[in-house]
């Protein structure tokens, strides 16, 4: 098995919350998508603030779009969420939704992936 010198994997997957797996392809140039920015870039601080997106960032290269991890709702909440992406609301991008049931969780994140409750 590879990984990190001195890290340990968990098991603990009973109380670990689903995570998704949002990936966001342009639909449009990124030129189209320019006018927007500064409202996605609201829209990511603001889910980021609420503790939903755990991590965000561009693709390399960056006309692909980005990604997004995020955890803590629910399959149709995290539709309605990315729905509300101001890049989607202008038809110049569009998400791919995959949930992941975590099976092995690094030690550092065990905690912040616990359900609610």
């Amino acid at each position: 098995m590879t990984g990190h010198p001195g890290a340990t994997i968990t098991h603990d997957v009973e109380e670990a919350t689903m995570l998704y797996l949002l990936s966001l392809r342009y639909t449009a140039s990124e030129q189209d998508a320019e006018p927007f920015i500064k409202d996605h870039v609201g829209y990511l601080e603001e889910h980021h603030r609420g503790g939903t997106f755990l991590v965000s960032g561009q693709t390399v290269p960056t006309s692909i779009g980005g990604a997004i991890v995020a955890h803590g709702v629910d399959r149709p909440t995290i539709e309605q969420i990315t729905a509300q992406d101001p890049f989607v609301i202008h038809g110049v991008a569009a998400y791919t939704i995959t949930t992941i049931t975590p099976g092995r969780v690094h030690p550092g994140l065990a905690d912040v992936l616990k359900a609610d409750g």
